[in-house]
């Protein structure tokens, strides 16, 4: 029986010399592939009180979705500044090669919502700690973050782990 690593494919050297690019759209393309990794990911979450779900841009989109329709909640986007048409709340945060600033809907959730975080790749978790510190700003409370892939060298998840968050991965490479 396939793992959900074993849907995921590594491309050497992209975007730069050296980086083993974790692909997960060879994961997406497969009906099975990604019907096991939705239903791993949202399984420690099944029966708890989530009231929606966030996804980080953009490949959390496309986990996010699926997650919350199986939950059946709503879903709200994490978005690259200057993508969303409406007011919102911004959050910078520093990557490994320059800053950025990603934003939510200042309306999109409600000071006291169970949120479950959610992306394809957890690295060195500074996306995902500028989306918790968007949703907490909001007054919602964070219940987990999930990932399909950890790249555990990194220290994303000790970052998070740090700020008492949950931490659910499905698959970790070692390296990048």
């Amino acid at each position: 029986m396939k793992t959900v690593q074993d849907y995921i494919r590594t491309i050497p050297d992209f975007p730069h010399e050296g980086i083993m690019f974790r692909d997960v759209t060879t994961l997406f393309a497969d009906p099975r592939g990604f019907r096991i990794a939705i239903d791993q990911l949202l399984h420690p979450y099944a029966g708890q009180p989530i009231d929606k779900v966030v996804g980080l841009e953009a490949r959390g989109f496309i986990l996010g979705g699926a997650i919350a329709h199986q939950l059946s909640v709503g879903f709200v986007p994490v978005r690259k500044k200057g993508k969303l048409p409406g007011k919102t709340i911004e959050q910078a945060y520093t990557l490994e090669y320059g800053d950025a600033v990603m934003e939510v809907h200042d309306d999109a959730m409600q000071a006291g919502e169970k949120i479950l975080l959610v992306d394809d790749l957890l690295a060195t978790g500074g996306t995902a700690e500028a989306g918790i510190k968007l949703i907490e700003r909001m007054g919602a409370e964070v219940m987990g973050c999930a990932f399909v892939i950890d790249l555990p060298d990194l220290g994303g998840r000790k970052r998070l782990e740090a700020l008492n968050m949950n931490v659910h991965a499905l698959c970790a490479f070692d390296g990048d």
